[in-house]
């Protein structure tokens, strides 16, 4: 096998494990995208939102991700 088909084969595991996950997102105690610590304004006319934590959550999660690729693909 390629080493082209091995990145192929583990991305398509990934989004599968992704997509289950996000399916299964109003029964988890948390909601993805509404983290504490996310900055969220609402007034009359206007509304910010800044996802700080979840940022910074997703950051993590990609790092390892790219981390474990690295290794196995060198």
């Amino acid at each position: 096998m390629t080493e082209l088909g091995k990145l192929f084969m583990m991305l398509g595991f990934f989004l599968l494990l992704i997509g289950f996950l996000l399916s299964f997102n109003d029964k988890i105690p948390f909601n993805i995208g509404r983290l504490p610590g996310d900055i969220y304004i609402k007034k009359e006319n206007f509304s910010f939102y800044f996802p700080v934590t979840t940022s910074i959550l997703l950051s993590i999660v990609l790092s390892a991700l790219l981390y474990l690729f690295g290794k196995f693909f060198r």
